[in-house]
């Protein structure tokens, strides 16, 4: 026992010093975004103008390339979910911190002698933890711009009915409303100066955005370039439209509150009670893998722990 514990501590010790190392070489050498941003502003990242942010995107670009992309081409980009939760993090940092989180999880379900087919279930629960915080961001982000979009409409179509243009409302909007819509809505007005067109533009703004309402602005802008009309009327109208479907969603929400806290409760419980038990009792579930019966007894509670979330998440979710 001892002359495995011995290498495998070694293994997570220096793993976890490279990481520790690189992390601090990372955050001491000057980062090719600040330096590009100190030259063209020398204002901090967030208070950076668009124009520099479609610079810096594409200039580290290739950099976003990340070892899943070239791996697996048929997952979706990687680089657009970073695009859409706007965190200044390279995939293979995370992909690297992951890999470090697996053996660390590994080690620790080894040195608390677990049984073997349960030793990686602590390593893979900690590799999960960097992609959750992603994908966390990710759904942060979206929530705070389909909120925005309301006033965004609204502002848009007042700039409409002043006499100014719609590329100008977007400018208003991302000058006088905080992130993140502001920053797309200024994203698409700096591409208009650099050349491309609005359609194209906004089609790349559903792309980093991919909300339901968001589309529905894109695709009547696009009607009224195309047939003509009111379209600071069609704004208010949607921005109507968005302020009942945000009214609803909270009424759903409201009234399922209680069956999705039941699931909750309902698919912990199982889980939690098989560590109590075999924190005090280890003998009395090691039948459940010792023996035939045992074996099936457990495929067939994950195989309806798994139906019974299907079920609950569909009954507690309703579509607005």
């Amino acid at each position: 026992m001892t002359t495995l514990l011995i290498p495998m501590i070694a293994f997570v010790a220096v793993v976890g010093g490279v990481g520790v190392v690189s992390y601090l070489i990372r955050d001491r050498a000057p980062r090719g975004e600040e330096r590009l941003e100190a030259f063209a502003t020398g204002k901090r990242l967030e208070n950076a103008p668009v124009a520099v942010e479609i610079w810096k995107e594409q200039a580290f670009d290739g950099d976003k390339k990340s070892l899943l992309d070239q791996l697996v081409p048929t997952l979706p980009s990687l680089q657009k979910v970073f695009q859409q939760a706007d965190v200044h993090v390279r995939p293979n940092t995370l992909i690297i911190l992951s890999l470090i989180l697996l053996a660390v999880g590994c080690s620790l379900g080894w040195l608390t002698r677990l049984p073997v087919f349960l030793i990686p279930l602590p390593g893979l629960v900690l590799a999960v933890i960097p992609w959750a915080w992603l994908w966390f961001k990710r759904n942060q982000r979206l929530k705070k711009f389909e909120s925005q979009l309301p006033d965004a409409m609204e502002l848009l179509a007042r700039a409409l009915r002043a006499g100014q243009s719609l590329a100008t409302g977007m400018h208003i909007v991302s000058e006088e409303m905080p992130a993140p819509i502001a920053t797309e809505f200024g994203r698409v007005y700096e591409e208009q100066n650099l050349g491309v067109g609005l359609d194209e533009s906004m089609k790349q703004m559903c792309e980093r955005v991919p909300s339901l309402d968001l589309r529905f602005f894109v695709t009547s802008v696009g009607i009224q370039r195309q047939t003509g009309g009111d379209l600071a009327e069609i704004l208010d109208k949607i921005g109507y439209v968005i302020r009942e479907r945000f009214r609803i969603l909270g009424q759903v929400k409201a009234l399922t509150g209680e069956g999705r806290l039941s699931g909750v409760v309902l698919l912990a419980l199982p889980p939690v009670l098989f560590f109590v038990v075999m924190y005090l009792n280890p003998g009395y579930v090691e039948l459940l893998w010792t023996t035939d019966m045992g074996i099936q007894m457990s495929i067939f509670a994950i195989v309806m722990q798994i139906l019974g979330a299907i079920a609950i998440k569909k009954i507690v979710t309703i579509k607005v």
